[in-house]
């Protein structure tokens, strides 16, 4: 165990840091599948992230040493199976608001699990889940975000940003990632309290394009609509001309502005 100044509990409090490992998720399930006694609340960071993925194994690209690239271990036992989005809708709107400390305005969740600043994509998470029964007996939640890269690729440009891009100053990662674990720490206790009843309607406050006329694309077509909720298992209700539709995971893509 690293010892640490973060100002929590248990959520960072064990800090194991890489100079460079395929993924974060990656190394900290080979970790917990090899029985090693890890305590909740670790946290695997990297400084170069080579294989970092996003959703549905989409790549995540970061410059090495300007971004924070880590993953969390928790143990939410208490979480039934098809409960398991509070616990996504509750890590996306922690970073929100640790982000908020930097950033005043301009923040939102873009379904189910991105961070954007305005129209560009910031950050991101994925949760993986260990399952026995019906329970979670581990979630390694992996998490991605762009702080100090000034610069993108030129098919990433228009996508992509940093809290570099948006403050045109430096930030320290240490101290961004312990403010990071101690909103995740606090709005993981409270769900594991049961005092979670205003979850999804403070996700929705933070969603991207909510209450807002935009375009998708669903099969290769164009569809417009509007997004009026985002059900208990996560899935998104897209109000259109042919009326309300619901939508898993990768079924619809936002169409970029």
């Amino acid at each position: 165990m690293q010892n640490n100044t973060f100002s929590t509990l248990f959520v960072g409090q064990n800090l194991i840091k890489l100079l460079a490992v395929d993924s974060t998720n990656n190394f900290l399930k080979r970790m917990v599948s090899n029985s090693e006694p890890l305590p909740e609340g670790t946290v695997i960071m990297a400084e170069n992230q080579y294989e970092g993925r996003g959703q549905a194994g989409n790549k995540w690209h970061a410059e090495p040493g300007k971004n924070l690239t880590f993953s969390v271990l928790l143990h939410p036992s208490f979480l039934p199976l098809n409960e398991q989005f509070n616990l996504n809708m509750t890590i996306s709107i922690a970073i929100q608001k640790a982000l908020s400390g930097i950033i005043d305005k301009g923040l939102s969740i873009k379904w189910p699990n991105d961070i954007y600043f305005m129209d560009k994509k910031i950050g991101g998470l994925l949760l993986e889940n260990i399952v026995s029964g019906s329970r979670i007996k581990a979630c390694i939640i992996g998490i991605g975000i762009n702080v100090n890269q000034e610069i993108y690729e030129t098919e990433l440009e228009h996508r992509a940003g940093s809290i570099f891009q948006i403050l045109h100053r430096h930030v320290d990662l240490v101290a961004l990632l312990a403010e990071i674990c101690s909103h995740i720490e606090a709005g993981y206790l409270k769900l594991k309290a049961g005092k979670d009843s205003g979850l999804r309607k403070e996700y929705l406050s933070y969603l991207y394009q909510y209450n807002i006329k935009a375009n998708y694309r669903q099969n290769g077509e164009i569809i417009e609509g509007r997004i009026t909720d985002v059900s208990e298992s996560g899935l998104l209700s897209l109000e259109t001309s042919d009326g309300l539709k619901t939508y898993n995971f990768k079924e619809i893509e936002f169409v970029h502005p």
